[in-house]
């Protein structure tokens, strides 16, 4: 992971915990045409660099990963396994509010 420095409005700079395409691509270990057709759908939406490069976050990487294995293991394309990432990441949401709520009552 490299820490990239995001300069604000008074140009100090703060640490990010961006991840750059390169250590994007090691850390999940796909081509970059499959990220690249992920970004397209809009399914990835990496921050840009003012030189045109990719950050992501890390959050992203186990999205991907969870993607890449559906594709892999159950030889679906790239939408429907983002379509099922997204339900999943919406039930894993939901029965956590569901967990909250319950405490209150």
């Amino acid at each position: 992971m490299v820490e990239i420095s995001v300069f604000t409005s008074s140009e100090l700079p703060v640490k990010s915990q961006l991840i750059a395409w390169t250590q994007f691509m090691e850390l999940t270990g796909l081509h970059p045409s499959f990220v690249g057709e992920l970004i397209e759908l809009g399914w990835l939406a990496p921050q840009q660099t003012h030189g045109s490069e990719y950050l992501f976050r890390h959050r992203d990487v186990y999205r991907v990963k969870k993607l890449s294995r559906l594709c892999h293991d159950l030889d679906i394309s790239a939408v429907g396994a983002s379509i099922i990432v997204d339900l999943v990441e919406r039930v894993e949401f939901l029965e956590k509010r569901v967990r909250e709520l319950e405490r209150l009552v």
